[in-house]
C-alpha cells in the first residue's frame, strides 16, 4: 500500500503478532507505547495520521510525524536507554519526532518505520524468536514486559525480522447518506395482514449531496436483457485501455456516443445481424421508440469485430471504426447524417483479428485510437506479440501502412517484449510532459514502465518510473484494480490514479514522464471496503462541470460519487443516486449484464447516469446547479 495522506485515520498493526500500536491498558503516566490486542466489545484501536514534515530534503523519501488522531501526541524517540518509544507532545523540527516510512522490498503493504535520527527502526521489545507464540501468554498478550502488551523499541535494521515490519490499516471510510424505512408485512393468526415500518439496509442520498441525481426512470422498453425489451445478453462495451477516447463494442454490446454530433449522446448497440443500431436521444432525458439502422455490418462480420464511434478526424463528426478481420474500416458521417457503408477495401490492411489483418486477439493486443502527434486526427496504435504497431492519420484521411519493424518493441505479449498481460498490466497513451505528444505508460508486476515519445515520433526505450500501482504491490489485476492516466487538476499533467486494495491511490505527474510517490488518498472504492470487479463499478469522470474528475462507483446501495478537491485529493464519498446498484433495493443491477454508463444525454453540458436493465434503459438526470434530491 502507498503511503497514505495525511487526512487519512490508521491503525499501525505489527505484522509478526496482528496486534495494535497504543497505549497500554491503562496509559501508563511516561506516554509508553506497546502493541495489543483491542477486543470488539473494548476501546476501539489508536488511530494515526502521518503529517509530512514540509521542505524535506528529499521529495522521493519524505520525512512524517506521526500523529494521534484524536488527542493530537506524536510518535517520539525520548533517546531512553531501553530505546523505549512513546508518545509525546509535538515539536515542530525536532527530529526525534520524525519517521520515515520504508516499504519492505517484495512484500506489498508492509513497512519499516525508520527514525530520523539514527536509522533504527521500530521492533518489539521482547525477543521473539523463531516461533511466534499468539496466545495470551505470549509476546503482546497480559504480562508481556510486566503491562498490558508488549513494549515497541528501537533496533537496528534487521531486514528478516518479521517484527520490524508493520501495517498500515485504513480506519472504515466515512460515508454520507441517509437511512431508509420501508413497509413490512405482518401476520395474523386470523388470516388478516398488516404493516409496519421497519429499517431498511437500503440508504437514501444524502441532503444537498453533491452532484444530486433524479430517481432513476424507465425511459425506453428495448435495449434490455428481457425478452420483451430485445433479450440483449452479451457484456458491456469497454473503454479502450487507459480511458482512450474510443469505446471498443462487440456484437451484443450497447453504450452511449453522440452519432450526430449535437452534444447529446444517443443509444448504440450492435446487432449481429442489423450492425450498429440507435435510438437518438430527444435531449430531454428520452429516447426515440424506435430504433434505427446506424450502420449495417462490415463484410465478412463475425463476433470478433470491435466498434467504435468517434471523431477520427477532429471535424466535429462522429465516424464508425470497426476493427475487422481484414484490417480497421472507417465510415464518415456524410452531410445527410448517414454513414456509408465499409465496402470495398479496409483504409488499414492491419490491426485486424483475421490472418490478412495481422492476427490480432482481443484477448491479448489492446488496440487505440489516440492522437499521438497532436494534429487533432486519430491514430491507430496497437501492442501486438512482439511490441507496439503505429499507424499515422495524414491531412487526406489516409492512414499510413505499417513499417517492416515495430516502433517500439517493448509492452508486447511475447516474453521478449515484455510479457505483458491485457487482464493483468493495463497500458496507457498519455502526454506525460506537455509537449502535445502522447506517450506510452504501462503497469507491469512490478511497477510503472514509461517510454517518451520525441519529436520525430519516435517512441524512447522504456524506464522503470514508479514502484507501485503492480502486481508485486497487490493490484492483481486490471479488472479488480481499475487505473487511468488522466489530469486530476487543472494545468497539470497526467496522473496515475487507481482503485487499490486499500483504496484510491494518486500518483501526480511531474511533467517529465516521471511521477511522484503514491499516495493513498480516499479509504473507499477499494477491495477493503468490499468493491469488487463482479458486482461494483468503478469511473473517473467531471460529474459537476467545474473540470475535475470525480470518483463515481456503482455499489451495493447505488450509486457514489466522491467529489475531487482538485489537486489530487477527494471527498468522502456521498449517495447520489438509489438505484444502479447490485443490492436489492437498489434494482439488482449486474456486471456483464446490465451496463451503466455516464454521459451527457441532453446536451446541458452535465453528465447524466444511463444503464440497461431488464425492461429497457433506465435514467437518471444529474440535477446539480438545479435544485438538489431529496
Amino acid at each position: 500500500m502507498p503511503v497514505p495522506t495525511e487526512e487519512l485515520k490508521l491503525e499501525i498493526v505489527n505484522a509478526a503478532t496482528g496486534k495494535t500500536l497504543g497505549a497500554q491498558a491503562p496509559p501508563g503516566e511516561d506516554g509508553a507505547l506497546v502493541v495489543r490486542h483491542f477486543p470488539d466489545d473494548g476501546p476501539s484501536p489508536q488511530q494515526w495520521r502521518l503529517v509530512p514534515v514540509p521542505g524535506g530534503e528529499e521529495p522521493d523519501h519524505p520525512a512524517y510525524v506521526i500523529r494521534d488522531a484524536v488527542g493530537g501526541t506524536v510518535l517520539h524517540d525520548p533517546g531512553a536507554a531501553d530505546r523505549g518509544v512513546h508518545q509525546g507532545e509535538a515539536a515542530d523540527g525536532d527530529p526525534s519526532r520524525q519517521w520515515f516510512v520504508v516499504p519492505v522490498e517484495g512484500e506489498a503493504g508492509l513497512y519499516f518505520i525508520e527514525s530520523a535520527t539514527d536509522s533504527t527502526v521500530l521492533d518489539l521489545g521482547t525477543d521473539l524468536g523463531t516461533d511466534l507464540d499468539l496466545g495470551p501468554g505470549g509476546p503482546g498478550g497480559p504480562g508481556a514486559d510486566g503491562a498490558d502488551g508488549t513494549r515497541v523499541v528501537l533496533r537496528e535494521h534487521d531486514d528478516s525480522a518479521e517484527s520490524q515490519r508493520w501495517r498500515l490499516v485504513p480506519a472504515e471510510p466515512e460515508r454520507i447518506s441517509d437511512p431508509v424505512l420501508r413497509w413490512a408485512p405482518l401476520s395474523h393468526w386470523n388470516g388478516r395482514r398488516s404493516w409496519r415500518l421497519v429499517h431498511s439496509p437500503a440508504v437514501r442520498p444524502a441532503p444537498g449531496a453533491t452532484p444530486s441525481f433524479s430517481d432513476m426512470l424507465l425511459v425506453l422498453e428495448q435495449f434490455g436483457s428481457d425478452e420483451r425489451a430485445g433479450a440483449w445478453q452479451a457484456g458491456e462495451a469497454t473503454p479502450g485501455p487507459g480511458g482512450q477516447p474510443a469505446w471498443w463494442a462487440g456484437p451484443g454490446a450497447r453504450f452511449l456516443a453522440d452519432t450526430t454530433g449535437d452534444g447529446q449522446a444517443d443509444i448504440v448497440g450492435i446487432e449481429p445481424v442489423k450492425g450498429a443500431v440507435t435510438s437518438p436521444s430527444r435531449g430531454d432525458g428520452t429516447f426515440d421508440d424506435e430504433e434505427s439502422v446506424l450502420h449495417p455490418p462490415v463484410p465478412s462480420s463475425g463476433p470478433e469485430d470491435l466498434w467504435a464511434l468517434v471523431d477520427t478526424t477532429g471535424d466535429g463528426k462522429p465516424d464508425v471504426v470497426v476493427l475487422a478481420a481484414d484490417g480497421v474500416r472507417v465510415s464518415p458521417r456524410g452531410e445527410d447524417g448517414t454513414f456509408a457503408p465499409s465496402g470495398g477495401e479496409p483504409v488499414l490492411k492491419a490491426f485486424g483479428h483475421g490472418e490478412q489483418g495481422g492476427g490480432w486477439q482481443a484477448e491479448k493486443h489492446p488496440r487505440f485510437l489516440a492522437d499521438l502527434t497532436g494534429d487533432g486526427r486519430l491514430d491507430v496504435v496497437g501492442c501486438h506479440d512482439d511490441g507496439v504497431w503505429v499507424s499515422l492519420q495524414d491531412e487526406d484521411g489516409t492512414f499510413a501502412p505499417l513499417t517492416d519493424e515495430p516502433a517500439l518493441r517493448a509492452f508486447g505479449h511475447a516474453e521478449k517484449a515484455g510479457g505483458w498481460r491485457v487482464g493483468t498490466h493495463p497500458r496507457f497513451l498519455a502526454d506525460t510532459t506537455g509537449d502535445g505528444r502522447l506517450d506510452l505508460v504501462g503497469c507491469h508486476d512490478d511497477g510503472v514502465w514509461v517510454s517518451l515519445q520525441d519529436e520525430g515520433g519516435a517512441f524512447a526505450d522504456p524506464l522503470y518510473v514508479l514502484d507501485e500501482f503492480g502486481v508485486d504491490q497487490g493490484w492483481t489485476s486490471a479488472g479488480e484494480h481499475p487505473r487511468f492516466l488522466l489530469k486530476t487538476t487543472a494545468g497539470g499533467t497526467s496522473d496515475l490514479v487507481g482503485f487499490g486494495p486499500q483504496g484510491v491511490v494518486v500518483a501526480r505527474g511531474r511533467g517529465d514522464g516521471r511521477f511522484e510517490p503514491a499516495k493513498l488518498v480516499l479509504n473507499d472504492f477499494g477491495t477493503a471496503q468490499g468493491w469488487t470487479s463482479e458486482k461494483h463499478l468503478r469511473f473517473l469522470a467531471d460529474v459537476t462541470g467545474d473540470g475535475n474528475v470525480d470518483i463515481i462507483g456503482f455499489g451495493d446501495e447505488g450509486v457514489w460519487v466522491s467529489h475531487s478537491l482538485g489537486d489530487g485529493r477527494f471527498e468522502q464519498a456521498r449517495l447520489v443516486c438509489r438505484g444502479f446498484g447490485y443490492g436489492r433495493d437498489a434494482g439488482s443491477w449486474r456486471v456483464g449484464r446490465h451496463p451503466r454508463f455516464l454521459a451527457d444525454i441532453t446536451g446541458d453540458g452535465r453528465l447524466d447516469l444511463v444503464g440497461f436493465g431488464g425492461p429497457g434503459v433506465y435514467v437518471a438526470r444529474n440535477l446539480f446547479r438545479r435544485f438538489r434530491t431529496r
